[in-house]
């Protein structure tokens, strides 16, 4: 078989440049940063204004582009030319946004992005930067993470690992020193929330589980709180153009960090006046952050865990500034969250460390894990799973599998990713044939299937048929992404059939073997049919006519009954096939021969 790609362990990749520091940078949605370490503790790059927290938005001008603050000022101006949110977008091949004339892919976009995070740095370091590690959510498939590779790529940048978020925060707060124990990442940004729970044993860490709403951020308190306003003035949102929309929000959202540090203020629009107070925000705010904690429920259920087994909550995202999301964390899980750190910078932090880590020699492990299954599909239409859900990575697993069909040379290797037991109801990631498969009866190949995931979380399928050799593999780089948006949908999907999947699939799996039973029936028959005494044949067809009908139905009870029915009629038969068979083997044979 052709050699899998080389796997390293995080923290034991080759070292050729380990007197250039690499950077740490959190590509984010609305934000992003870039970082470095020293010794342990990691410092933001602020850029030429003195901002750290750079906007994730391009403006596209004539002459130049502008990236940040002033990009941001453009967007929530209505100005045209000007991309935000591109992140979303990352693996999505078929997307194009229209600026200055231009088609650009979201991975254009994210490099402009990146480009200037690069230009910060090295302006801040005096010294070319050209190495990064970069974090990505734990929810990114193969294709937005090679998609983020590529918005690298554009930038001049190299990257040294792909880390997933929660895990960076983990490293910014130096939970790798700990003896051991299990946290909670508590992820509240402006657009979505995540909740990831961490392991670490021995100074490994393994994400146990992950779990989010895409839906759900800081921005949808801020269009409570613009909700509010409008409705006390007695206004009406239809009635805003869009400009006025992204001023209003900005409004809100200022409004409301105000009020995390006073007891009240007047927001004004319009000519009105609205009096808000900080009891006020949280009102509004409550059922926001129960539904993250929703989330939260569901992830320490999917790790069977409970609240009380987390060692510590780590606050990363701009909404945990909220001194109520604090207090509501700390009473769900009973202790008082991670905080020292700024929550904006605080995964960049950890992509710095880790990035230290790379380049000067220290020796950091992460686990993080797949977001979905990984499996192929068999005959029947069903998926075996391969990676489940939630297993660390970097991973290899390997399975035997065998052909269905008596002088099979061929095999289709389907891989899918997804819950569901049905192939149709997952995505598809490749498609390959394993040719060459010498002809023998059903059942008697050994085909050896690989799946290995690197520490990007990246894809490799390879098959080798075991008598021959002969091997086929493939490096998936999917046709297109997932969103968040998917994954969550993906997950949601498969808890929700989960029953009816499985009684599904085991419908399929009582088909396939009872239609296994009369194709090896009818071969022994064609092959020995002399050895029938009379009237066997008229009822053992009778019985194949009545399990057919059983496979034509839904009544999986039906089918297994038939099916044992056919196979107590054709025992006799077998017997004196087998019997047969010996005689004819040991016919001319002396006992010291046979000895």
């Amino acid at each position: 078989m052709t050699g899998l790609i080389q796997i390293y362990e995080p923290g034991e990749t080759p070292l050729p440049h380990a007197d250039a520091q690499a950077v740490g940078i959190d590509l984010g949605t609305t934000h992003s940063v870039v970082a470095i370490a020293s010794n342990g503790i990691a410092e933001a790059m602020h850029d030429a204004e003195g901002y750290a927290i750079i906007p994730s938005v391009v403006h596209y001008g004539e002459a130049y582009n502008t990236v940040g603050a002033d990009a941001r000022a453009a967007l929530a101006e209505g100005e045209s030319n000007v991309v935000g949110s591109i992140k979303r977008q990352m693996g999505n091949p078929g997307y194009r946004v229209e600026a200055q004339g231009r088609s650009l892919t979201a991975v254009q976009v994210s490099g402009d992005i990146l480009k200037h995070l690069r230009r910060i740095a090295e302006e801040a370091l005096g010294r070319p930067v050209t190495r990064a590690v970069i974090t990505v959510p734990a929810y990114f498939d193969d294709a937005a993470r090679n998609a983020t590779k590529a918005a690298a790529a554009e930038a001049g940048i190299d990257v040294l690992r792909l880390i997933n978020e929660p895990t960076a925060a983990a490293l910014a707060y130096g939970l790798q020193t700990q003896a051991q124990g299990v946290y909670a990442i508590y992820d509240f940004g402006g657009g979505t929330f995540d909740i990831s729970i961490l392991n670490l044993e021995g100074g490994i860490f393994q994400v146990l589980s992950t779990a989010g709403d895409t839906q759900l951020g800081g921005d949808d308190i801020d269009a409570a709180i613009a909700s509010y306003v409008l409705n006390e003035l007695g206004m009406n949102a239809a009635d805003l153009t869009d400009r006025e929309r992204n001023k209003l929000h900005a409004l809100a959202r200022l409004k409301k960090e105000k009020l995390s540090e006073e007891a009240d203020i007047t927001m004004r629009w319009k000519g009105g006046e609205v009096a808000l107070t900080k009891q006020l925000i949280e009102r509004v705010s409550v059922p926001f952050i129960k539904r993250t904690l929703l989330s939260c429920d569901q992830a320490l259920a999917d790790a069977g865990l409970t609240p009380g087994t987390i060692g510590g909550v780590v606050l990363v995202g701009g909404s945990t500034r909220m001194p109520l999301v604090k207090k509501m964390v700390a009473e769900f899980f009973g202790s008082k969250p991670l905080d020292e750190h700024d929550p904006d910078l605080v995964v960049a932090y950890g992509a710095a460390v880790q990035a230290e880590a790379l380049t000067q020699g220290a020796n950091t492990l992460l686990l993080d894990v797949t977001p979905l299954s990984l499996g192929l599909e068999t005959y029947g239409g069903i998926v075996e799973k391969i990676i489940y859900r939630n297993s660390p990575i970097p991973a290899a697993v390997a399975q035997e599998f065998t052909t269905y069909q008596d002088g099979q040379t061929a095999m289709k290797i389907h891989v899918l990713q997804g819950e569901r037991e049905k192939a149709v109801d997952c995505r598809t990631l490749a498609e390959f044939e394993l040719r060459g498969i010498p002809p023998m009866v059903a059942g008697a190949a050994r085909i050896n299937v690989t799946f290995s995931l690197d520490a990007d979380g990246l894809l490799t399928v390879g098959a080798q048929e075991l008598l021959t050799g002969i091997a086929q593999q493939v490096v998936i780089t999917p046709a297109s992404g997932l969103e968040f948006e998917d994954v969550e949908r993906m997950v949601t999907e498969g808890n929700e059939n989960a029953r009816s999947d499985i009684i599904e699939r085991l419908l399929i799996e009582a088909r396939v073997e009872a239609g296994r039973a009369i194709s090896d029936v009818e071969a022994a028959i064609k092959a020995s049919g002399a050895l029938l005494k009379p009237g066997e044949d008229v009822m053992i067809a009778a019985q194949i006519a009545t399990l057919q009908k059983a496979i034509g139905g839904d009544n999986r009870d039906r089918i297994d009954h038939e099916a044992k029915q056919l196979n107590a009629l054709v025992g006799p038969f077998a017997e004196r096939r087998m019997n047969a068979s010996i005689s004819q083997a040991l016919s001319g044979k002396n006992v010291d021969d046979v000895n």
